[in-house]
């Protein structure tokens, strides 16, 4: 079978919202089919998001504003699905802007790909993870690795998924993340206890992605 090309953009670190801009630029360039399927990989500075569902999760804030105003971290509004979460250092996110026509379009089989995706990357690291009946993302027991929040327009998808490789998980604190009281979070390398590089990891995630929506990749990393 013939995979269709995805270009793979290895951001670096970029401000919350001007990655916001970019996806929205991009869609529209996507659906004019002025650019191919892409997956965006990059880093947040420390950054609360809320998302659209009822009050996007904003009462799952606990950090007081002063606390979040010491540390620098700012809280957004996306257009995205699913409640609040924190995105920081550490953390790989990940933003595919697909066309989804004419044979994915399907939003619960989007959401359980992407949660496929993360789990063969844990996999790669000898690391169980699993899904959770009746909530998304990736989880390592009672622990959420990896989160997804998404938005489909015309079945161009935007937003996507957040992998903890590194992340300094007291930042989880700040939050109840996405609306989940009686869970945890973790990182990859606090679940294999060693220090994993994040370049590696991204590796992983651009293999699996492909493999999992059936695509053949070209790179382009940011200095």
């Amino acid at each position: 079978m013939v995979r269709k090309p995805l270009e793979v953009r290895r951001l670096g670190t970029v401000p919350y919202q001007e990655a916001l801009d970019l996806q929205r630029t991009l869609v529209e360039e996507r659906r004019g089919g002025h650019v191919p399927d892409l997956l965006l990989l990059l880093q947040h500075p420390s950054v609360i998001t809320v998302g659209v569902k009822s009050d996007g999760g904003r009462s799952n804030v606990v950090a007081a504003a002063s606390l979040l105003t010491a540390r620098g971290i700012e809280i957004h509004e996306t257009g995205r699905g699913g409640d609040v979460t924190y995105h920081g250092p550490g953390q790989i996110v990940g933003y595919p802007i697909l066309d989804l026509r004419p044979d994915r379009c399907d939003v619960h089989r989007y959401v359980r790909d992407l949660e496929e995706v993360m789990i063969r990357v844990c996999g790669d690291y000898h690391l169980s993870a699993q899904r959770c009946d009746g909530m998304t993302g990736a989880w390592v027991g009672e622990n959420k690795i990896g989160a997804i929040g998404v938005r489909l327009s015309r079945w161009i998808t935007s937003h996507g998924f957040a992998f903890n490789v590194s992340t300094d998980l007291d930042a989880f604190n700040l939050i109840v993340p996405c609306g989940i009281h009686d869970r945890g979070v973790t990182s990859l390398e606090h679940a294999v206890r060693r220090e994993v590089p994040l370049y590696e990891v991204e590796d992983a995630i651009v293999a699996r992605f492909c493999d999992v929506f059936g695509r053949a990749t070209s790179s382009e990393r940011s200095e």
